[in-house]
């Protein structure tokens, strides 16, 4: 009834195969400098791309290159699949899930062709972001190194 006892934690997943980094590497400084909040980010090994949380999807970018969820603590999490690919108007991308729908950590979210993203110039670094920090207390401190999807990046901590 007071909230006492909720959870104030909730992990996070690795959204693909790849190498993990903090999001202050990625190239893009909108990302590196958490313009959009904190989050990581992830060199894909794959083409696919899962969520890192469960909650519902709130959004599917017409570009399909970026999805929203929103966490049922209200936190929106957004997958952004590689950089300046907003400009590649959906070719790369098949999405596989649609807005309203529930997902769970491993929820497949979409399949990303990435070689043609590389072969187009870009690069498909994918970047998870937590938009609305102010829920938050503390984002896990993510090292760089070798993840298969679905293996725990961390802990959100909310308010």
């Amino acid at each position: 009834m007071f909230g006492f006892g909720k959870k104030k934690e909730q992990s996070v997943v690795a959204v693909a195969d790849g190498k993990v980094e903090p999001i202050t590497e990625v190239t893009d400084d909108v990302f590196s400098q958490k313009m959009m909040g904190d989050g990581y980010a992830i060199e894909p090994s794959s083409n696919e791309v899962y969520s890192p949380v469960s909650g519902v999807v709130s959004t599917v970018f017409p570009t399909k290159h970026a999805i929203g969820i929103t966490t049922d603590k209200g936190l929106e999490i957004l997958v952004h699949m590689g950089l300046d690919t907003v400009e590649l108007k959906g070719a790369p991308f098949q999405s596989q899930v649609q807005e309203g729908q529930s997902v769970t950590k491993n929820t497949l979210l979409s399949k990303m062709d990435v070689a043609a993203i590389e072969k187009s110039g870009r690069e498909a670094t994918v970047v998870v972001v937590y938009t609305n920090m102010d829920l938050l207390k503390g984002v896990p401190e993510v090292s760089a190194g070798n993840v298969k999807h679905g293996d725990v990046v961390g802990s959100l901590q909310y308010k």
